[in-house]
């Protein structure tokens, strides 16, 4: 079994809402857990939605310029760029190692095959090759950060 049948085998359960799959062949052994079949959360895992007070606009009252919502402004400014995702859940590293330059910088030029980074996921150190040829506009993960399964990583543009 290698790299790329893990990595299927990670986004194959983490879409069938499979608790636990466990597989063994000849050497290796693989076990991967999800919590869809957790019941009780801990509270620190839960998220809580507060609703905010609802503001009142008076008509005919001229709305600062600020009002249009930032998110909104990055959407518009993201959508010409190629968005390069983590392929699995695991660890962020922009290096082969400590004290390593980083494969890629912002600004470097990518191909198809070239390096990126590596996610560690189990203690498998997987090379996150480009896939799109281009520039790099911006790094969006810490090194050595955690990142979730199609968990924006790069900001590449293609022209």
């Amino acid at each position: 079994m290698d790299i790329k049948d893990i990595q299927n085998l990670i986004r194959f359960v983490s879409k069938a809402e499979v608790a636990e799959v466990s597989i063994k062949q000849e050497d290796i052994e693989i076990k991967i857990k999800t919590l869809h079949g957790v019941v009780n959360q801990p509270a620190a895992a839960q998220q809580f939605y507060m609703p905010q007070a609802p503001t009142q606009v008076v008509a005919g009252t001229p709305q600062p310029a600020a009002a249009v919502s930032t998110e909104t402004a990055q959407a518009d400014e993201n959508a010409n760029f190629v968005t390069i995702k983590s392929p699995m859940i695991g660890t962020f590293y922009r290096a082969a190692g400590p004290g390593k330059d980083a494969f890629i910088t912002v600004g470097d030029t990518i191909a198809p095959g070239k390096v990126l980074c590596i996610v560690e996921a189990m203690k498998l150190f997987n090379e996150i090759e480009a896939e799109v040829s281009g520039k790099i506009v911006k790094i969006l993960v810490d090194d050595a950060s955690p990142v979730e399964y199609d968990q924006p990583l790069f900001l590449v543009d293609p022209s």
